[in-house]
């Protein structure tokens, strides 16, 4: 049921989604679905964890397999981009689709939003510094400032692909992290070449 929600939250963003049409969709009653989530916050904010869980698996698990530092930076980058890519969700990004609805809207639905994304960014950020101490990133690297500029190269896709319809920009997103990570890299030899 979350997988559907999740799929259908990508596209129509959380408030668009309510039990009714959540129920439609998997062909149940909608009384059904009140014995999981009483009312439309409970179902929005399940909705919020299963999607941060579904991130995680796709995304943040696989890239943790990677080597450590910037080959897992990057493959951290590469795999999400690949999550967009695998059509998965029909909107690309669930956080895409519900960030902009919940960003002025105080509450527990906002808050577990921005607790989600504020995880990936520390994630980021902290790949980026475990990079610096390995000594593979320049000292003088802001992690902070490097977890933003790949935060924004990823999210940009979406509006790109699926607003846009520009059937380059995995490429141009992938390529230009790689570029930016080389270019910080003390050893670019490390990363691959395109």
């Amino acid at each position: 049921m979350l997988d559907t929600a999740v799929q259908l939250a990508s596209v129509e963003g959380l408030e668009g989604l309510s039990l009714a049409r959540l129920a439609q969709t998997l062909g149940v009653s909608k009384s059904g679905l009140f014995v999981h989530w009483p009312d439309k916050q409970a179902l929005q904010l399940a909705i919020v964890e299963h999607a941060r869980q579904q991130w995680i698996e796709h995304i943040v698990d696989p890239a943790l397999r990677a080597p450590r530092g910037l080959r897992r930076l990057l493959a951290l980058h590469e795999l999400r981009l690949t999550f967009y890519a695998s059509g998965r969700l029909p909107g690309g990004c669930f956080f895409r689709a519900v960030d902009s609805e919940f960003d002025d809207r105080p509450g527990p639905v906002h808050d577990a939003i921005a607790a989600a994304i504020d995880s990936w960014m520390d994630l980021l950020a902290d790949l980026a510094r475990k990079a610096v101490e390995l000594g593979q990133l320049r000292s003088g690297t802001d992690p902070r400032q490097l977890a933003f500029e790949i935060e924004a190269l990823g999210a940009v896709v979406i509006v790109h692909t699926h607003l846009l319809q520009h059937e380059h920009s995995h490429e141009y997103a992938r390529r230009a992290v790689l570029d930016r990570l080389r270019g910080l890299a003390t050893d670019p030899s490390i990363l691959p070449e395109a």
